[in-house]
């Protein structure tokens, strides 16, 4: 029985998915429970398979999952949730941007007081940033944030931050409802979870900014806001019932 999977879309990670693996493998043996890691491949042209596959032989735990072309991250997710067999499910960024340390106190809050869902936010008082986005892109942020509880997530301050815990049930139920294929899938998620009545927690993290972000800036951003559109109009076809 496999207590926690930890899924790590990634797409062209040669350059820093080596690390992460090492990090949260090594941090994963220090547990008393069984865990697994689940890395999907989202089409990439680089050696990020090879990377995986080299790993494997010394931490037996990492599995890989390949998509035959690039579909987005919000796609590698839920091809990763769908695979996943822990009790609690964790994604997390291939750059690692929130340490893998910080699980201990969202398991904590699932366990000690019964929420369906622990999500990472960079927005409230106590979280630390250690190192900082460009202004633009946090003011991008903000602005997205606004947007996106304005029309779909009420109360979450920070829908993106790429640290999310949540237990089994709740993730395979909310993921089989999705559709957003990139980068707002987070704000899909989210707005399931708050129809479903899933009890959400907001907590604060520590979080250091990767200057390989993936996410372009104009195009993503652009494409981001449509999909808080897209997301309302399913929801007013009733695709999430």
């Amino acid at each position: 029985m496999v207590y926690l999977s930890v899924i790590i879309p990634a797409y062209n990670e040669e350059s820093r998915l080596g690390p992460t693996l090492t990090k949260i493998a090594e941090f994963l043996k220090t547990k008393s429970y069984p865990s697994e890691i689940l890395v999907v491949d989202d089409g990439s042209t680089d050696r990020t398979g090879d990377i995986v596959n080299e790993l494997r032989e010394k931490y037996p735990t990492i599995k890989l999952l390949s998509n035959p072309q690039n579909c987005g991250k919000g796609y590698s997710v839920r091809m990763g949730v769908k695979a996943a067999q822990g009790e609690f499910i964790l994604f997390s960024d291939a750059d690692l941007s929130t340490p893998i340390e910080e699980l201990d106190k969202f398991l904590a809050q699932i366990l000690e007081n019964n929420f369906d869902i622990v999500v990472g936010s960079r927005a409230l008082p106590d979280s630390r940033i250690i190192v900082h986005q460009p202004i633009y892109r946090v003011l991008a942020g903000k602005i997205f944030n606004k947007i996106a509880r304005l029309f779909t997530i009420k109360k979450i301050k920070d829908s993106q931050c790429g640290f999310k815990l949540f237990r089994k049930e709740a993730a395979k139920k909310i993921f089989a409802k999705t559709s957003i294929k990139r980068f707002a899938f987070d704000v899909e998620v989210l707005f399931i979870a708050q129809r479903q009545g899933y009890k959400i927690k907001e907590i604060p993290v520590r979080w250091y900014n990767s200057p390989l972000s993936r996410v372009g800036f104009f195009r993503d951003s652009f494409n981001m806001f449509l999909d808080v559109i897209r997301i309302w109009q399913n929801y007013l076809r009733g695709r999430y019932q």
